[in-house]
């Protein structure tokens, strides 16, 4: 492993019955980074998360997190060495209260190398791991049941409950997907906040304003290829990226 790479991602190949998903995929990703992933509506961008995080299976191609290959790895392996994700639709336990979300992840082995073994504890723990991503503790919404809880909460939780592991790397998927825009706004800080404390993100995202004033890094997929990769500002100028969002004269 090149040092200073916490994922390296080699000529990745996956098609379901014959159709291209990810075609030839490379990149690095540095410790400390925030790399957005872009494209068009069925371009890959969350084929290629579920390839990294282990739910799906590379046709072809080498997946490498911290120098260790994990493309054969299943997702509960891959989350152990330090890997957590969220979902584009929040993947909740609805009958039980928002906080209990919290105390299953905790209960996990790489967990429970970082934090103590009481229940207590972890109840305490949870409640602050809430409180890190926008919910009130005093508020009593961290005890409401999950079904009960708002679109922006619910993708908060999700968010929470990836931060229980301690990962090392962070991969969301279309976080802001039906949050209002102040719902945004307050989750931005959030990101922010995790970039300054070190962790790496990253991160598949159709709202480019608000993904672009985070990310520092941006990968453009289009029909499974990556089409360009550099900041923001730059990957927007390539006429490749235009033609895939704007399509050719």
């Amino acid at each position: 492993m090149n040092e200073g790479y916490i994922l390296q991602v080699s000529q990745l190949n996956k098609a379901f019955w014959g159709v291209i998903a990810v075609f030839n995929v490379s990149f690095e990703l540095k410790k400390g980074d925030f790399l957005g992933i872009i494209g068009p509506n069925g371009s890959g961008k969350s084929t290629l998360l579920n390839l990294i995080t282990g739910f799906v299976r590379p046709d072809s191609g080498s997946i490498l997190y911290c120098g260790r290959e994990i493309s054969a790895k299943k997702p509960h392996s891959i989350a152990n060495l330090g890997i957590a994700r969220t979902f584009q639709m929040a993947k909740a336990f609805y009958r039980m209260p928002a906080y209990k979300n919290i105390i299953i992840p905790l209960c996990s082995a790489r967990a429970r190398q970082f934090r103590g073994g009481v229940y207590g504890e972890r109840d305490d723990i949870a409640m602050d791991l809430l409180e890190e991503v926008g919910f009130d503790r005093s508020s009593g919404v961290p005890y409401k049941l999950t079904s009960s809880l708002p679109h922006g909460y619910l993708k908060r939780l999700e968010l929470a409950r990836s931060l229980a592991l301690r990962p090392d790397l962070v991969v969301l998927d279309e976080l802001f997907s039906g949050m209002s825009m102040a719902e945004v706004a307050g989750t931005l800080p959030i990101l922010e906040k995790l970039k300054e404390r070190g962790t790496t993100l990253l991160m598949v995202e159709h709202r480019l304003k608000e993904l672009f004033r985070v990310a520092n890094r941006v990968i453009v997929l289009n029909y499974g290829r990556k089409v360009a990769d550099g900041s923001p500002r730059d990957v927007m100028e390539v006429e490749a990226v235009k033609e895939a969002y704007l399509g050719s004269e």
